[in-house]
């Protein structure tokens, strides 16, 4: 047998095996049979060592055969490949799938075996359906007959197809996140015979196999999890990786270098980068991909009133359209039909029909709430909608771009202020000699004094503006040597925030630590986190220590100050998603150098320990 049966459940079945042949001896057919009880006895034995079995072997062998279908495959895959499955189960004709859109409030159609998706009807209306009665109860249908089911409308195809019955049964897939929803639609089986009698084992097989599922669809959606983590860090990188080049960071080259990584986990074909004028009047497109061979022309104006879809992104008209044609949400426009959408141009419906576009999917880019950037998705396929870990790994594409814009603009920022920085520092010294050659008189004292601060910061600034402007190449670092300078830089600004009762310590260092990267990476990681030590610490005052080490393989720096931090603080500090910024780029950094991270705690103390490889010759 497939399995063993322990004596205790053993004796069970035989007692509900009696149950069932005294049951069947009070059928009028079976009372008029010339057998006594042992011979029932005999025959509900054999149908327990025989029929059930086998029977439950092969069910169960194709429910296995369901939850393992290869999360790989796309939903719409999983979903025929199941109902083939069911089909050769149940001896059906053929399936079907429909999944609910709440968006459009349809049943959408999501697969068929024998795949006949081209002569299917898309959308079927939710109400005055079998389909959206069986969503709606989450119970089965049952139709013996469908030529007298008023509920079912196109009998035509039914009567072409030589089938006349058919077993609607719910199908459910709950939700993996809280602000999700859970999928539901309905699994429609055929058969070809006329006013069948559907037995409750076959309602009851049928859904054991709808509900396994769910388990092919979580496997793939954690397979799509770990996927999107991926290509998130591989988006990040890419954008640390130019933060930290000679030339700086430009939104264009970083687009042009993360987009083919979502190409194989989002089956994207083609995508633009629009900016958008101040005026709201025209966009640019900026980048493309592909970027050779493809039909984007780089730097072509468009102006946004011949565009709906792009006034519509930037509040400059209301939606009117019809909702079977196009998704609108507040994070972006899906354009499900780009030749029946209002919101396409008839410019733009003559460039999606030449280039075989059938969907579009507008993503807004803003800062500070002002749109700043379009992102378009073409899809060359029939696509019904994108998933949402496809708009989730968009949208995190659109943070992070909004996020290089503003280095961006920030390295241009730095780039005129290196000019004056270095001319006022200049005047500040020619104004010192000016004035110790003059005998000023009562006042001299006090204006060399203050001639002596004005050098020396803008000393330190001329000093910044060069060590943030010249990023430079990767190099041997003296860890030390870094934070030292930058204790020193921080013990100034408790001096100027009037930081009371806090003692500063330094040392033991090693003195020749190194560590191979980009200067301005670590001088940011160490101003980052003194800045939040010397926060930490109480009013009542403490105390901020620094300290150098090598271990091993790894060159360690400790940051040490009197504070308790509690283990939830901790633990999002570790994630890089503490209050600020600040911790947010020390973490990014902090990976990038292929280092790590660590806090120890206890009720007074906090020390965060800064592990980066050991260059070693």
């Amino acid at each position: 047998m497939f399995f063993q049966v322990n004596p205790l459940c053993r004796s069970f079945m035989l007692i509900h095996f009696e149950h069932l042949a005294r049951a069947i001896q009070q059928e009028p057919w079976a009372k008029e049979a010339p057998v006594d009880q042992e011979f029932w006895s005999l025959i509900m034995e054999w149908v327990e060592q025989n029929a059930i079995s086998d029977f439950l072997h092969h069910l169960v062998r194709q429910v296995d055969e369901i939850v393992e279908i290869d999360p790989d495959l796309s939903e719409r895959e999983i979903l025929e490949k199941a109902t083939q499955y069911m089909v050769e189960f149940l001896g059906a004709h053929h399936a079907s799938v429909r999944i609910y859109d709440p968006h459009t409030e349809q049943m959408l159609s999501f697969g068929s075996y024998p795949s006949e998706e081209e002569t299917r009807e898309k959308f079927i209306p939710l109400d005055g359906s079998i389909a959206g009665e069986v969503v709606r109860t989450r119970k089965a249908c049952l139709v013996p007959d469908i030529l007298d089911e008023e509920r079912y409308k196109n009998k035509e195809v039914i009567t072409r197809r030589g089938v006349h019955s058919m077993m609607a049964i719910p199908l459910e897939i709950t939700r993996f996140f809280p602000h999700e929803r859970d999928t539901v639609g309905v699994i429609q089986i055929y058969f070809p015979e006329k006013a069948r009698n559907f037995t409750p084992i076959e309602i009851q097989v049928a859904n054991l196999m709808a509900k396994r599922l769910s388990f092919v669809i979580a496997r793939k959606k954690i397979l799509a999890l770990y996927r999107t983590s991926e290509k998130k860090d591989a988006i990040v990188h890419h954008i640390f990786r130019r933060l930290g080049s000679r030339g700086g960071i430009k939104m264009k080259e970083v687009f042009n270098q993360v987009i083919p990584d979502l190409v194989d986990i989002t089956n994207l074909q083609s995508c633009a980068l629009f900016s958008v004028t101040r005026d709201l009047e025209y966009v640019f497109l900026e980048a493309g991909y592909p970027e050779r061979g493809g039909y984007h022309s780089i730097g072509k104006r468009f102006r946004v009133k011949k565009e709906p879809a792009f006034e519509l992104l930037l509040d400059l008209r209301d939606y009117s359209g019809d909702s079977l044609y196009e998704v609108v949400t507040p994070s972006y426009i899906f354009v499900v039909d780009p030749q029946r959408s209002e919101l396409v141009s008839k410019g733009m419906k003559r460039f999606a029909m030449e280039h075989n576009i059938n969907s579009i999917l507008y993503i807004p880019l803003s800062v500070e709430g002002e749109v700043t950037h379009i992102m378009t998705f073409d899809a060359l396929e029939h696509r019904q909608r994108y998933s949402e870990d496809e708009i989730e790994l968009f949208l995190f594409l659109g943070r992070e771009l909004m996020k290089a814009q503003r280095i961006e603009r920030l390295d241009d920022a730095l780039h005129d202020f290196k000019n004056p920085a270095i001319a006022t520092a200049g005047f500040a010294r020619r104004l010192k000699q000016l004035v110790e050659r003059e005998s000023l008189g009562e006042s001299g004292r006090q204006i060399r004094k203050y001639t002596d601060i004005l050098q020396e910061e803008t000393s330190r600034l001329q000093e910044l503006a060069l060590s943030l402007y010249h990023v430079g190449k990767e190099q041997l670092v003296n860890l030390t040597q870094v934070l030292q300078r930058r204790f020193e830089i921080n013990r100034e600004a408790i001096r100027e925030q009037l930081k009371q009762n806090v003692t500063l310590r330094e040392g033991p260092f090693d003195p020749d630590l190194k560590v191979l990267c980009y200067p301005i990476h670590l001088e940011r990681v160490f101003d980052n986190l003194l800045n939040n030590a010397t926060n930490a610490i109480p009013l009542r005052g403490g105390t901020l220590t620094v300290r150098t080490y090598a271990e091993g393989e790894w060159a360690c720096a400790e940051i040490s100050n009197t504070g308790h931090i509690s283990r939830e603080d901790r633990a999002k500090i570790l994630e890089g998603e503490g209050e600020g910024r600040g911790l947010y780029i020390t973490q990014r950094i902090i990976r990038l150098l292929k280092g790590k991270i660590e806090i120890r705690a206890d009720r007074s103390d906090t020390t965060l320990i800064v592990r980066l490889p050991r260059y070693q010759e």
